[in-house]
């Protein structure tokens, strides 16, 4: 599950209904700021992501030593999707978002939502070098290789899998920005429509 809200309040559900191994993104961010931190981590996610409580959650279970403070970041998913990703508005938004847990001085900051990484430079500048940013989207990314290796579920060498993309409103914007993001190769998006 690539969004941290989704993981933050579903996943239970989610897994409950799949008939193969569901991963979120919370628990392997959870374990990489874990591993890198001195006991001071901050958590940035949009606000029911935050209100969640997932993150601190999750650091507790592996550590009662770890203390943590959080920040809803609304800003950041539209200046993402509208495609800036950094620049002056967007270094004074982190700033100003940022100064709090720069102020705890927090030594881990969790990028608690998939579209926050594209602002990582804005980010590092308003937290300074001495905190490791953690982007749960990478750590999912090596979980989900480790549970395929361990399941025998990786694809046959040389075999290619195939992308299909779907949006639930606006598909050639989503075309646009999907492109931006992940490169030439995303071809048609098809629009779908979910029933209430």
């Amino acid at each position: 599950v690539a969004c941290n809200t989704s993981s933050a309040l579903a996943l239970p559900a989610i897994r409950r209904a799949a008939r193969v191994p569901v991963i979120g993104v919370i628990e392997p961010g959870a374990r990489a700021a874990a591993a890198v931190t001195r006991g001071r981590v901050g958590i940035v996610g949009t606000e029911a992501t935050v209100r969640s409580g997932a993150y601190p959650r999750a650091l507790r279970a592996l550590s009662a030593r770890i203390k943590t403070q959080s920040r809803p970041c609304p800003l950041f998913v539209p200046l993402v999707e509208e495609g800036w990703w950094d620049g002056p508005v967007v270094s004074a938004v982190a700033a100003r978002y940022l100064a709090p847990l720069k102020a705890a001085r927090v030594d881990a900051l969790i990028l608690g939502c998939t579209h926050y990484p594209y602002l990582k430079p804005a980010i590092a500048r308003a937290m300074g070098p001495r905190v490791r940013l953690i982007d749960s989207a990478e750590e999912t990314a090596r979980e989900t290789e480790r549970l395929l290796a361990e399941l025998n579920l990786r694809a046959p060498r040389g075999r290619r899998g195939r992308r299909e993309f779907y949006a639930s409103d606006a598909p050639e914007r989503f075309r646009r920005l999907a492109r931006r993001m992940l490169g030439p190769g995303v071809g048609k998006v098809k629009l779908h429509s979910f029933d209430a």
